[in-house]
């Protein structure tokens, strides 16, 4: 069989990735704070990278968090916020690990519609009204994971309109805000809350510096990133100070912009070739264009099996990920395709290999 190309991982190919930068990043981190780099560090995160994230978001340095990872970021506010038994609203579909997350800590799911400009804030509006009062609502507004949908301007002040109204926090999971390669950017919900005390923000240097680097953040309330850092001190002392320390001298010096280019230019590429390629090779197959993340979203005709497509994808030498890894039920005729860690050559070999697992399966009905 030949070599697998994967439309699986939501990771950036090594020839993207400023693998020169970070090595000069790591010698001069160590170079020019060799205490804080080998000691434990603080609960909040190596402070010069807090203090450069603070300053990214306007924000005052209390209500900022260092993590490992976004991920790790994720698990402490659900800790923090969700209960056995609590309500919490998630797009539909939305990443799977969230959902794992959730399941796990037994919180009620209530998964809103996700439409091509974001949530369905009238879903949403209904749910609210009709008595579910949520621990959090759970949102990607930037090229959604799994979808590539970016919620519009008009929603982000709905969404903030109806936590104000009903009182719950919005977290506002924003991992892909910056592989922006068409259209226009859109304010952060963050920015827009005047009160500062409707969004939790968390974001994530995986799909800017490297995925390796494993360094998220929260951006919240004070009195909420607080009660977190307990958590964080509680769980592991300190985060990865060597990681968030290069990442910061990666920042801090400017590499991080090129890196970003070098990042937006290759996926932009790549997001062409492939909707020329399903065009061309899956006419059948509906999908929205992304303007910039690392997915997309692809619907194949009602009675497709994805479980059958799947497995037959895989004996071709093509991986990608089920649309019902997303969903509590349902998408059993969509799939995501992650662009980011293919190389540009390998797109339409992949795609005609993928067209011909659909075109093995029957369609039911």
């Amino acid at each position: 069989m030949a070599d697998t190309i994967s439309f699986a991982r939501g990771a950036p190919s090594l020839d993207i990735v400023d693998v020169e930068g970070l090595s000069a990043a790591a010698q001069r981190a160590f170079a020019n704070d060799p205490g804080g780099l080998t000691a434990y560090g603080t609960a909040i995160g190596y402070v010069p990278l807090r203090k450069w994230i603070a300053e990214k978001h306007g924000v005052d340095e209390s209500r900022v968090l260092v993590t490992n990872g976004s991920m790790q970021a994720d698990a402490f506010l659900f800790q923090t916020l969700v209960q056995s038994g609590s309500d919490v609203v998630v797009e539909k579909p939305t990443y799977d690990r969230t959902l794992l997350n959730l399941k796990s800590l037994g919180a009620q799911i209530h998964m809103v519609s996700l439409e091509r400009d974001g949530i369905s804030t009238d879903e949403l509006a209904g749910l609210l009204r009709g008595g579910v009062k949520p621990s959090l609502a759970h949102v990607i507004p930037n090229f959604q994971n799994p979808a590539g949908y970016t919620l519009s301007l008009e929603k982000r002040r709905a969404l903030l309109d109806l936590a104000g109204e009903f009182g719950f926090p919005i977290f506002e999971d924003d991992p892909y805000i910056d592989i922006r390669f068409a259209g226009e950017s859109l304010p952060t919900m963050l920015s827009l809350d005047e009160s500062d005390d409707k969004v939790v923000y968390a974001s994530s240097f995986s799909k800017t510096v490297a995925p390796g680097v494993r360094v998220g953040y929260l951006v919240g309330p004070a009195g909420l990133i607080d009660d977190i850092r307990k958590l964080a001190t509680n769980t592991y002392i300190a985060p990865n100070m060597v990681a968030q320390g290069i990442v910061y001298e990666f920042c801090a010096s400017g590499a991080i912009d090129r890196s970003i280019a070098t990042v937006k230019a290759a996926l932009a590429e790549r997001v062409d070739i492939l909707c020329d390629a399903l065009a061309e090779h899956l006419p059948e197959a509906t999908f929205q264009k992304p303007e910039g993340g690392y997915f997309m979203w692809v619907s194949l005709p009602e009675g497709s099996d994805i479980d059958a497509i799947f497995a037959a994808a895989s004996e071709r030498g093509v991986a990608i990920v089920k649309g019902t890894d997303f969903l509590l039920e349902g998408g059993e005729n969509t799939l995501r395709l992650a662009y980011s860690g293919v190389t540009a050559d390998q797109i339409e070999e992949g795609v005609k290999r993928l067209a011909e697992a659909v075109h093995a399966v029957p369609v039911a009905g």
